[in-house]
């Protein structure tokens, strides 16, 4: 078994030696063998190449040199010993015919040392029999775009969606034809030259000089929605998302990814919101009605506080509840709703059904049906004011922001989940390290008189940094301006990103924190609408959800 990771290898060369292909598209766990030979800041990919040969999983390997890394992946494989065969083929990056005799010398170089190494001779016919030209295929469908999608990250993307989802990254674009006269040939240097030919004139990559053609990508009228993959420390396909997202006519998501499974329960919530605005999800929709209950509940389940809605089927607020999250999602939302129901004076058997949001919706059972957070704040936002536009919702460990339109649909979203700086769990990190709390927070940033900056991007080093500051003597008031207006620095970034327009609204625990508030609206240059609700916005919007899956 040969294992290959480009497009441009030669997969059906190895059939004329009767051996099998193998994409090395797994996600790793971790880099634990990876990161004790290679530089931590290699691309994820890299070091997920690295990581297999280490652990016995590529013995045969082939890789191409499109990039930096896989030419240090390969030197660290080969110096390792850890593959039985290992071979770098060089790519040229336009298909002129110098380009393409060139690739035909590394076509038959990769040939005869794959001959020496296993010591069976190379089978022509056997190679020509195993092209064919796969049908294309027709319909409406999402495609993933960007840089390689791992195995995993697709069939994420797959379970959410109704539609077909269509990989058209690296592997996943691989189409090589040959015609009759190549396929029919004995000369090996004739049919390597076409070989080459055909492999070059695919659906280009970033990385080649020309990327023109990757438009017909775009162009394609089935194509319905975008999920547009990047990968941190690989730069190759940033400016063409840029593009994208200025030209193209179709919605487009972008997510970020290590290539490891460690962030897999926030991209499916981006990914889920996502489908939720193209209304393409493979939800079944709410199931197990208690249809002679009188109310509904929502459920919010999030990092630091679970929350709990109630409402009559005439849509008004019976009764709410808010409790920290402690114990398991699954424990904190019967404590919640147990408490919301002893609030209202309602028996659990009157609940006619219940929708579940936030992270850790999907280890609720008590839910007939679950929503994103994202389309829930929406929701409960339209609700709330008709007239909000742009909703900033500062969580425990992310923040949000959405743009919603007339009908309170969500139109575009953005979400900043890889740090904890300028979340919720932020301040109450600086809080504890001023030896203050939230409440004392919430007040002290307003009555500031030097303009601090704190500059540290990370909570870490934020915390290092308020800790210099005490001892500068440095006054608390002040360092409190500073963190408030670090969080609206990022708040007024990703609005900016995501397009926000008046009228805005803050949801979530952090919307009562005043001095917060004042920092966003003056970065904003416009005020914040702050309902007493904020906080229960997302269990709001799915209980009206529940409501909406009654009527239906």
């Amino acid at each position: 078994m040969v294992c290959v990771v480009c497009k441009y290898t030669p997969f059906e060369l190895f059939a004329g030696f009767g051996e099998d292909v193998r994409v090395l598209d797994g996600m790793a766990r971790d880099f634990d063998l990876s990161d004790t030979v290679s530089h931590v800041n290699l691309c994820g990919f890299g070091k997920s190449v690295i990581q297999a040969s280490l652990e016995g999983r590529a013995p045969q390997l082939v890789l191409v040199n499109c990039c930096d890394v896989m030419r240090r992946s390969y030197e660290i494989i080969e110096g390792s010993g850890s593959a039985e065969f290992v071979h770098l083929m060089d790519l040229p990056h336009s298909c002129g015919p110098c380009q393409i005799k060139n690739l035909a010398r590394q076509l038959k170089r990769l040939k005869d040392a794959y001959a020496r190494f296993c010591g069976k001779p190379f089978n022509l016919k056997a190679c020509q029999a195993a092209f064919y030209n796969p049908e294309q295929p027709e319909g409406e469908y999402v495609a993933v775009l960007g840089v390689r999608a791992g195995r995993e990250m697709q069939q994420m993307i797959e379970q959410v969606f109704s539609m077909p989802v269509r990989n058209l990254t690296c592997t996943g674009n691989r189409r090589v034809v040959l015609d009759d006269r190549a396929l029919a040939t004995d000369d090996e240097d004739e049919f390597f030259l076409e070989y080459a030919q055909a492999l070059l004139g695919q659906v280009p990559c970033r990385r080649m000089v020309d990327p023109s053609g990757r438009r017909a990508l775009l162009e394609d009228p089935n194509c319905k929605g975008i999920v547009y993959h990047s990968m941190k420390f690989c730069d190759f396909y940033g400016p063409e998302y840029a593009q994208i997202k200025a030209q193209a006519d179709i919605p487009v998501l972008k997510i970020e990814s290590d290539f490891t499974l460690q962030s897999k329960e926030q991209l499916r919530t981006r990914i889920e919101a996502f489908a939720e605005t193209l209304g393409d999800t493979k939800g079944t929709g709410m199931s197990n009605i208690n249809e002679g209950g009188s109310y509904v509940a929502g459920i919010d389940s999030g990092s630091t506080s679970t929350d709990v809605v109630v409402m009559d089927r005439e849509g008004a607020i019976v009764s709410t509840a808010i409790i920290p999250t402690g114990g398991g999602a699954a424990k904190s939302a019967e404590e919640c709703l147990d408490g919301a129901l002893r609030e209202g004076g309602i028996d659990r058997s009157d609940i006619a059904a219940i929708v579940t949001t936030g992270y850790g919706r999907a280890y609720i059972d008590a839910g007939n049906d679950s929503v994103t957070e994202i389309t829930c704040h929406a929701k409960g936002a339209h609700y709330l004011n008709p007239q909000v536009r742009t909703i900033i919702d500062i969580g425990g460990q992310d923040n949000k922001v959405i743009r919603v339109d007339e009908k309170g649909n969500v139109v575009n979203f953005v979400m900043n989940d890889k740090c904890a700086a300028g979340t919720g769990r932020f301040l109450e990190m600086m809080a504890n390290a001023l030896g203050i709390s939230l409440g004392e927070m919430s007040q002290l940033g307003l009555s500031w008189e030097e303009d601090i900056t704190i500059s540290a991007m990370c909570s870490v080093f934020a915390e290092s940094e308020v800790v210099s500051l005490v001892a500068q003597s440095k006054a608390v008031p002040d360092i409190v301006h500073g963190l408030d207006n670090s969080v609206a620095s990022k708040i007024a970034s990703l609005s900016k990103r995501v397009g926000g327009a008046d009228v805005y609204m803050m949801t979530g625990g952090v919307a009562k924190n005043a001095g917060v508030v004042d920092a966003i609206e003056k970065k904003l240059g416009c005020k914040l609408y702050i309902s007493d609700k904020a906080q229960l916005c997302g269990a709001l919007g799915a209980a009206l959800f529940a409501l909406e899956g009654l009527e239906k």
